[in-house]
């Protein structure tokens, strides 16, 4: 099997000790881990930063976290393009580079203009890891596209539960500002360090999808991609799906402190954290676990198949934390459900993304797809608004309305467009084959003729 000159020099790869694709997974797993706290730690910061500028006002300060999701997300087609061309190693570095300095900014910022300014530095480099690591996941695994793409996702879904009792303590006796200066500056060292192990990615040879995955033989470009209606009902459905989670990972410490049990102590399993602490830790856990899970599950049950019952799983539970969430332990239960059944989506999308639109182009068209979840972070800002005076009841029925109607359209409407599409796509692929088969054989043919007469 030739591999592509864009993907790698399999003598490059492989003449390293770390060149074994498992090697390579482990260290994007820990790059993911060591940014993802630029998402989910957020939520941690919110109420300390509201009440030092009270003159900036919530939905201002979470405007922030829009503008991060924004950028870490729209940028990535872009930064997976650069991946392509140019592989993760770079890309990574550059990563690492923004992500701390984004921190660094917010630890010294006193206006709301260097608040968005370090947003968009600490998206651009959390894209920038992201998109790298996810694609080169596709790239090394694609015969288990949805595990390996899962443990990659986890490491940013969980990498946080480490950090966020640290973090929570550094906020509380040393102030906010030296937990984004401290944590910043070391996830961004990390992250370089670690840059500089990635290799290009070089798939083993001989390897297949599942048989209940329905897979593409035709590598589609971006632009390709993008003029086929299919991509934009898988898009949809991302949008649709993330905005919920989105909502509760931003929100989950405002809706804590609107229901009173942002602070009250809970004991569990002889560890006694304050129930938001406690909510936060578990939470990330959930997120990080369901990921390679459900990428595992979908390898083998099918793609749509696995996301009709997580969408449907991840509705139910909202509505579960709307009716129940006064209670303690109904809170940090329903709240670890929304995290359990929407974490998948973040391995599950770029497998289905890949299998249908090929391999070749998977960090670029993963990327692109990706730009879902920043499409959905312009719903948080609204969320605020929607929840006044302490009301998340609207904000957590219209969230689970489109996720459950997400679940209906993945099996009902997904699952046979999808089938038709790749088996039209692979159909015809055979036919430009043979095509080009049986218009080269008189070529060749006579050819040999003129050698054999000479």
């Amino acid at each position: 099997m030739n591999h592509p000159s864009h993907l790698a020099d399999p003598g490059d790869a492989y003449s390293k000790s770390w060149g074994n694709r498992w090697v390579q997974l482990v260290f994007g797993i820990i790059c993911m881990g060591l940014v993802a706290n630029l998402q989910y730690a957020w939520t941690l910061f919110v109420n300390p930063m509201s009440a030092k500028h009270a003159d900036w006002g919530m939905s201002a300060i979470q405007l922030s976290f829009a503008i991060f999701i924004l950028v870490e997300t729209w940028l990535v087609p872009i930064e997976g393009y650069l991946v392509d061309k140019f592989g993760p190693r770079p890309v990574i570095a550059a990563g690492a580079i923004f992500a701390g300095l984004g921190w660094v900014i917010d630890a010294n910022a006193t206006t709301l203009a260097e608040l968005y300014t370090a947003a968009v530095i600490a998206g651009i480099g959390a894209g920038c890891v992201y998109g790298t690591c996810v694609g080169n996941a596709l790239k090394w695994f694609p015969d288990k596209r949805g595990l390996a793409a899962g443990l990659t996702a986890a490491g940013f879904g969980a990498g946080a539960a480490v950090t966020v009792i640290p973090i929570a303590n550094m906020i509380q006796t040393s102030g906010y500002e030296q937990a984004f200066m401290f944590f910043g500056i070391g996830q961004g060292v990390c992250i370089f360090i670690l840059a500089l192990f990635m290799l290009r990615p070089v798939p083993p040879k001989g390897v297949q999808a599942k048989a209940r995955v329905v897979t593409t033989k035709v590598d589609y470009s971006t632009g390709k991609m993008i003029k086929t209606p299919i991509f934009w009902l898988i898009y949809v459905m991302f949008v649709a799906v993330a905005a919920g989670g989105l909502m509760a990972t931003a929100q989950i410490g405002p809706i804590a402190k609107d229901y009173g049990l942002a602070k009250l102590p809970i004991t569990l399993l002889g560890v006694s954290l304050p129930l938001l602490t406690m909510t936060l830790s578990i939470d990330n856990l959930a997120n990080g676990f369901t990921r390679p899970l459900c990428g595992f599950i979908s390898d083998r049950l099918g793609r749509e198949n696995t996301m009709f019952i997580v969408f449907l799983g991840e509705g139910l539970a909202m509505l579960g934390l709307m009716k129940f969430g006064h209670d303690p332990i109904a809170f940090m239960t329903f709240a670890a459900l929304v995290f359990l059944f929407w974490g998948e989506i973040f391995s599950i999308f770029p497998a289905i993304c890949a299998d249908t639109f090929g391999v070749k182009f998977a960090a670029g068209n993963a990327g692109t797809l990706y730009t879902a979840k920043g499409t959905a972070s312009l719903l948080v800002p609204l969320a605020s608004v929607l929840s006044a005076n302490g009301n998340w009841d609207r904000v957590f029925i219209a969230a689970s309305v489109i996720t459950i109607a997400a679940a209906i359209s993945a099996i009902a409407i997904l699952k046979p467009w999808r089938k038709r599409f790749i088996e039209s796509a692979n159909a015809q692929d055979g036919i430009n084959a043979a095509a080009m088969a049986r218009s080269s054989t008189p070529l060749d043919s006579g050819m040999l003729r003129d050698h054999k007469t000479s």
